[in-house]
Order: structure tokens, then C-alpha cells, then sequence
């Protein structure tokens, strides 16, 4: 067990228990799991931020959307923001574990873990989502992209502490998804996963794109080869394959008890273009339920 734990009310108090060591606990989901299965010890302190009123709340700005890093899976799936405007986000919130780890695992606990599999990673990434970070020294703000350094690893500086997500308004004619292959619908962790995110031109061509894969990589990360196969094109089912394909190309998964190496790699294929064809019908006011990897499954070959 924790040797100290304490529960302070304001971000300051919880910033100098960090600054003396203690560990962050947000929804406690991967610590309590990863104890029990021994894969790692409690740590000697533990501050709980879940009291803090500056770490909750999604606030829509005209420029900005705001996710507290406290917001839970939960709220991120019934916020009508996230819903109509950053659906991947919504996508990957609605698949995470289970009902009772939706309603307790948070966001911003999902993305300092750093999991290359973790679900709402790629959708804040394709998002240009930016971590906030504050100390007792001061806040700055750090891109997604620079963010993760590898398997649970991230650039954050000691006694730092993730106090926000900040995600820029999306442009008109924009969608996202998030697609994940799943064996099972509740308790899984993602084999193979893919974010699009499509703006689409007057013509109906893709002006803008994103496309990101999770576990297939030591981190999760954009596929720069897919994005510039998809510009200037058409959204359709030639464009989604080429895509896919250039994905799976970039992709190094591992083998391991859920998939081999070949079955992931030939699954990026098939996920990304999922994912491409969900954001793009999104991005043409077509409804796509959320989560998309529901949708997509059984809709398409």
C-alpha cells in the first residue's frame, strides 16, 4: 500500500504534493489494474486530484474546445460538442473498458498513461489536440505529437501535472472517426485501431487529412504517406484502400496472444479504411453512429 495519501481541494496544494513526489490519481483505472497484476508497485505517495473543480469540465469556446484532464470517458461521450464536432473523440471515449471504467477513467489519465493502444489518444492527435501542463514553476503547453516518447513514456517534466486538453475548432465540412478491431465489445484493448479525420473542398474532394494508428507502433502516430494519398481526391472506397494500404506499410506492430505481426499489419488495411470512410460520410453531414467501429463493422467488406 501507498505510504501517504492525501485529497487536497485546490490545484496548488495537489501541484506541491507532486513537486514532492507524490503520484497524480485521476480515476486510478491502469494503477489499481496494473498493482493487481503485479506488473507494477503502488507508489509510496499518492495525491487524488478527482476534489479539484479547475481540473473538470468541457468548455467550447469560438476557437478552442477545453476537456479537463479530469473529464471522464463518460461525460466526453454525452457532450453534444463532442458528439457533433470531434466524433472520433466520442468514438474511442464510448469503447473504453467497461461501463464502470467509462464513468471513472479519465482522459487525461488515458493519455499520460501512454499506452500505444489507448483509444482516445489517436483522435486527440489527428484533432491537434494540445496537453497543458503546470508545475509549481509555471504552465506550458505541449503538442500530442511531442507529447508521447514511446510505450508508456511521455515528455512531461517532473512535478508537472496535466491539467487540461485544448483542441482547436474544427473547420466547416470536417469529420472524424475512430474505428478499433475488437474481439469482444466490452473489457478489450485495442488490436488494431485507426483515427481519420477528413475536411472536405466545395467539389467534394478531401482538402485536408489525418489519419493516425494505434497499436501498431511504439506510440501511437500519424501516418504522414496516408494523409498526402488522400488530398485532392475524391473520399471514395480507391482512395479509403490506398490509404489503408499506405498505413499498414508504415505500420511495426508485435506479435503477442492478441494478434501476430502479419495479422495486425493486414488489419491496418482494412481499419484505416474504415475509419476514412466513416469520417468522410461524417464530413458530408451523413450520419454515422457513434462508436464508429459499431457502424463500420458489417457495413463494409
Amino acid at each position: 500500500m501507498s505510504a501517504t495519501f492525501v485529497a487536497p481541494a485546490t490545484l496548488d496544494e495537489v501541484l506541491v504534493a507532486i513537486a514532492a513526489g507524490a503520484v497524480p490519481l485521476a480515476g486510478g483505472t491502469d494503477l489499481v489494474v496494473g498493482h493487481r497484476q503485479g506488473k507494477r508497485p503502488l507508489p509510496d505517495a499518492v495525491v487524488a486530484i478527482d476534489r479539484v473543480a479547475a481540473l473538470k469540465g468541457i468548455t467550447t469556446g469560438d476557437t478552442t474546445l477545453t476537456i479537463g484532464a479530469f473529464t471522464s470517458h463518460d461525460e466526453a461521450v454525452h457532450d453534444d460538442g463532442i458528439r457533433a464536432l470531434f466524433s472520433a473523440i466520442a468514438d474511442a471515449s464510448a469503447i473504453v473498458g467497461s461501463e464502470a471504467t467509462r464513468s471513472t477513467g479519465t482522459l487525461g489519465g488515458n493519455l499520460m498513461n501512454a499506452s500505444p493502444a489507448a483509444d482516445t489518444v489517436g483522435p486527440l492527435l489527428c484533432h491537434d489536440a494540445v496537453a497543458v501542463l503546470r508545475s509549481t514553476i509555471g504552465e506550458r503547453r505541449v503538442t500530442i505529437m511531442d507529447l508521447l516518447v514511446g510505450p508508456g513514456r511521455t515528455s512531461a517534466e517532473p512535478g508537472e501535472l496535466l491539467t487540461a486538453i485544448e483542441i482547436p475548432q474544427p473547420l466547416a465540412s470536417t469529420g472524424s472517426a475512430y474505428v478499433r478491431l475488437e474481439y469482444r465489445r466490452h473489457m478489450e484493448i485495442a488490436v488494431v485501431g485507426a483515427t481519420a479525420l477528413l475536411t472536405l473542398a466545395a467539389d467534394g474532394t478531401i482538402s485536408a487529412a489525418r489519419i493516425s494508428i494505434t497499436a501498431l507502433a511504439p506510440t501511437i502516430r500519424r501516418v504522414p504517406e496516408a494523409e498526402a494519398a488522400l488530398i485532392g481526391r475524391l473520399p471514395d472506397r480507391a482512395a479509403a484502400d490506398e490509404a489503408g494500404r499506405l498505413a499498414a506499410a508504415a505500420s511495426s506492430p508485435i506479435s503477442d496472444v492478441r494478434g501476430s505481426a502479419d495479422y495486425r499489419r493486414a488489419m491496418a488495411a482494412v481499419i484505416t479504411r474504415r475509419a476514412i470512410l466513416a469520417a468522410a460520410a461524417r464530413a458530408a453531414g451523413s450520419p454515422v453512429a457513434s462508436p464508429a467501429s459499431d457502424s463500420t463493422f458489417g457495413a463494409q467488406s
